[in-house]
């Protein structure tokens, strides 16, 4: 995520918050029985830079402020550093009371036990829980418990083509399919120019991309009773399905195994790369100067047909949700915070700034989200996007099968075979890197 959850680096760190008593942040307050006027807030890292962040952020905290006595510090924090400096708060107290959690996350944060449950009562407090589109809400932590989260922003993976490399090819329209997708990738491939571009040191992006191939090869990487299950037949066809686009078809140039995060969009917006998947990538190719007409978005690739559930998965549920810690001084203030930011006024600005998609109903509905790019988004996560697995190992889950995808990158970049027989190795160690069940 630009927004690419980044890295859920920290298995070892969350496996030891599992273990121990969870606490929660908060701000400094007044007397005994005085609620604080200060909230502290980390935001993640949603524009081209935390100084963007900043900019459209605290325009609206101090909206918030005016209407309620209440300051908010921000602090926007690399999708790098979050997950472990939320892990570090939850064992150590020195959190803050309003923070933004990768969705991806959720079931991981919340079982340790320091996030504040949204029940009932606690959804109705910020207009309540209808008001989130279902897809959303699927991201908020186990299922049959109460969500550790709420939705902020939402967002889904398309296929991004540069308008111009597909023209000068004589490519008249972007691929539905895997095998229109090679197909095109070698027009596309020429020289210095590569047809697409991937992350391979990007450990998240590498998790969204094979989950959904693995669910287009009936596969969701973890059993029904939760344990990790990495090694299946559909599990190894789809992480060489992914690292093939560089191993075996070559229209991925060998440099990018080393890439981290947004470096293959800085490459499709400098014209070196013809495609793209990404979540809601607009506001990124705005700010690296690209113009509106000079890219397509299309729905990413399905292995025959169009997108749907099942096999036809084409995304991730992408997206970032607001959270409270349980022990926040200020509870009352942190409900009012996260009822500020999920108003329909606020998640059109916010979500219109940032270039993704209100999972609020009601602010979906405004005009600015209407555009044909955001269209494809919003009809692929209401009718073509699967939650990653909502179990407490999520986190190391993208970790483990996130770096040897990462690993296999590499030896496709330095010309050593990727097969079969190494995908499913990878993901044996792998696997072993998990909590036994």
């Amino acid at each position: 995520m630009r927004r690419v959850r980044a890295a859920a680096v920290g298995a070892v760190t969350l496996s030891l918050v599992l273990s121990a008593a969870a606490c929660g942040g908060g701000s400094n307050g007044g007397g005994s029985n005085e609620q604080p006027k200060t909230l502290t807030y980390w935001a993640s890292n949603q524009g081209a830079s935390i100084e963007v962040d900043k900019k459209v952020l605290q325009p609206e905290l101090d909206k918030f402020e005016k209407e309620t006595g209440i300051k908010v510090k921000l602090e926007v924090v690399p999708w790098g550093d979050l997950l472990n400096r939320i892990l570090t708060a939850t064992t150590s107290g020195q959190g803050p009371d309003v923070l933004n959690i990768g969705n991806t996350w959720s079931a991981s944060l919340q079982s340790t036990g320091a996030l504040l449950p949204w029940d009932a009562k606690n959804f109705e407090a910020i207009g309540g829980k209808d008001r989130f589109i279902d897809s959303a809400l699927g991201s908020t932590g186990v299922q049959a418990q109460d969500p550790a989260a709420v939705p902020l922003y939402s967002m889904t993976y398309a296929l991004y083509y540069n308008k111009k490399m597909f023209k000068d090819a004589g490519i008249t329209k972007p691929p539905t399919t895997w095998d229109e997708l090679i197909a095109t990738g070698k027009k596309l491939t020429k020289g210095d120019k590569a047809a697409i571009g991937v992350e391979g040191s990007n450990l998240s992006n590498n998790i969204h991309q094979v989950f959904v191939l693995g669910k287009q090869h009936g596969a969701d990487f973890f059993s029904p009773d939760g344990k990790a299950d990495f090694t299946s037949d559909g599990a190894v066809a789809a992480v060489k399905q992914y690292v093939d686009l560089m191993a075996a078809h070559k229209i991925v140039a060998p440099g990018n195994a080393e890439y981290a995060q947004n470096q293959s969009l800085s490459d499709f917006a400098k014209n070196k790369t013809a495609m793209v998947l990404w979540q809601t990538a607009s506001a990124t190719f705005k700010a690296q100067g690209m113009n509106e007409d000079e890219w397509g978005v299309a729905p990413a690739p399905v292995p025959s047909g169009k997108p749907g559930t099942g096999k036809q998965t084409n995304s991730m549920v992408a997206g970032i949700n607001m959270a409270v810690f349980k022990n926040t001084k200020n509870m009352d203030g942190a409900l009012k915070f996260v009822k500020f930011m999920t108003s329909d006024e606020e998640q059109v600005v916010l979500n219109k700034a940032y270039g993704s998609i209100p999972p609020v109903k009601t602010a979906q509905q405004d005009p600015t989200f209407s555009g044909p790019a955001l269209t494809v988004l919003r009809e692929t996560l209401s009718t073509s996007a699967t939650a990653l697995p909502q179990v407490p190992e999520e986190s190391q889950f993208e970790t483990v099968v996130g770096t040897a995808v990462k690993e296999l990158f590499a030896d496709a970049a330095a010309g050593r075979p990727v097969t079969t027989e190494s995908v499913r190795a990878k993901l044996e160690k792998a696997q072993q890197q998990m909590p036994k069940k």
